[in-house]
């Protein structure tokens, strides 16, 4: 692997970093912006919106830019949003410095996954993408847990001062390692036009609603596990860190494993990892009020969730990757953060609605088991259009499922 991959996957920490800490601030971010949590929970999908549009518009705009220019540019723009968030007097310009931060992390995910799938081999992509998720798991790991101790300690804004910092170091480490390619000649000649054709290929919608219904799911228990932790478990929230560092764990483990084992079992893979975190918010729901339950199973949470996700982005380069080099990675960033918008919303409806923090799991399950669903489907499609190819019939039953691996 390049270490120009690793490189990045360091520069991920920073915005993983700020996309999941607020998990573990918004009980103390709700107080001080005299606001309620459902209400700061919004801030995780303003966050995600700005994801969502700036990926295809970022990576449309910076098309024919060199690449190092533009991930060292939208790194310097993430760090200042995060100074004036820090500085932030009311939640109104907070939020519009997330949507900001956001749309400077949209275009750097969907860059630098064109680069980083740039860089290796086809049957190595879901391992380069690993390494960037696992900028995410460490980011899990230290980061996420880091900022909620910052949180309670010295107040959330210490935690956006914070990473400002580490987006400044990600910046010099893109600077000074990260090869000054310029923008590929196969980019500079395929319109934008053209590669949005891809888009007619159901197979790319498909994976993408698949995308956003694990994304959403996992959200949508995830962005209230600090509330769940201290208002039904009845933990201190001194052990709220505690539980972010072991989700943190759990995802860094499945990254790694489901980096190696979507390269060659791509949807067993996926399988594998849906249902058991259907499995794991289903349990999520019962045990909510038994503290050793739940803190077990947000690790497990965090190792299920992450097995999906390299192969889940690996999938859309692989069905859009070669008609649509610049998009497909903002095909996937935007994918995920669709989900990362729906998810905290769908959370906040179910406790403004008085259902209580634990429906969160059950509302979570259900869309996780429809991105099951849409996995299978995205197999189907794979297995018939192999047997298409080899010229039997659609319906024979020699059609095996390893097809679909």
């Amino acid at each position: 692997m390049p270490l120009a991959v690793y490189v990045l996957g360091a520069a991920v920490f920073a915005l993983g970093t700020s996309e999941f800490m607020l998990s573990g601030l918004l009980p103390e971010m709700a107080d001080d912006l005299d606001v309620s949590i459902p209400t700061a929970g919004l801030l995780i999908s303003a966050f995600a919106i700005g994801m969502i549009v700036g990926a295809p518009v970022l990576a449309a705009a910076t098309q024919r830019l060199p690449r190092r220019l533009t991930l060292v540019g939208l790194l310097a723009v993430f760090a200042a949003g995060h100074v004036v968030g820090a500085l932030a007097p009311g939640y109104g310009v907070l939020f519009v410095c997330r949507v900001v931060s956001a749309l400077a992390c949209a275009g750097f995910w969907a860059v630098g996954a064109a680069v980083a799938v740039s860089l290796v081999p086809r049957d190595a992509r879901a391992r380069a993408m690993a390494v960037m998720i696992g900028g995410l798991s460490v980011a899990n790991v230290t980061g996420v847990p880091a900022g909620a101790v910052l949180g309670q300690s010295l107040g959330w804004r210490s935690a956006f001062w914070a990473v400002g910092v580490l987006a400044l170091l990600g910046l010099a480490g893109v600077l000074l390692l990260v090869p000054a390619t310029p923008a590929g000649p196969a980019e500079a000649r395929m319109p934008l036009r053209q590669e949005a054709r891809v888009y007619r290929d159901p197979q790319v919608w498909l994976a993408s609603v698949t995308i956003a219904l694990f994304a959403a799911g996992t959200f949508c228990f995830f962005s209230y596990l600090a509330p769940l932790l201290t208002d039904v478990a009845g933990l201190d929230e001194g052990w709220v860190p505690a539980v972010l560092v072991l989700y943190g764990v759990g995802a860094f483990g499945g990254t790694v494993l489901g980096g190696r084992l979507a390269d060659a079992h791509m949807f067993g893979t996926l399988y594998t990892g849906l249902l058991a975190a259907f499995g794991v918010l289903v349990l999520a729901a019962l045990t909510a009020e038994t503290a050793v339950a739940i803190v077990i199973l947000s690790g497990l949470l965090g190792f299920a969730c992450f097995l999906c996700a390299p192969g889940l982005n690996a999938r859309i380069f692989e069905v859009a990757g070669a008609g649509a080099p610049t998009l497909a990675g903002a095909t996937a960033t935007s994918a995920f953060n669709t989900g990362n918008a729906l998810g905290p919303w769908a959370g906040g409806l179910v406790i403004s609605g008085g259902l209580g923090y634990a429906w969160t799991a059950w509302v979570g399950a259900l869309m996780v088991l429809a991105a099951f669903g849409g996995a299978w489907l995205q197999a189907r499609g794979v297995r018939r259009s192999v047997v298409i190819a080899a010229g039997l019939p659609v319906t024979r039953p020699e059609a095996p499922a390893r097809l679909a691996d």
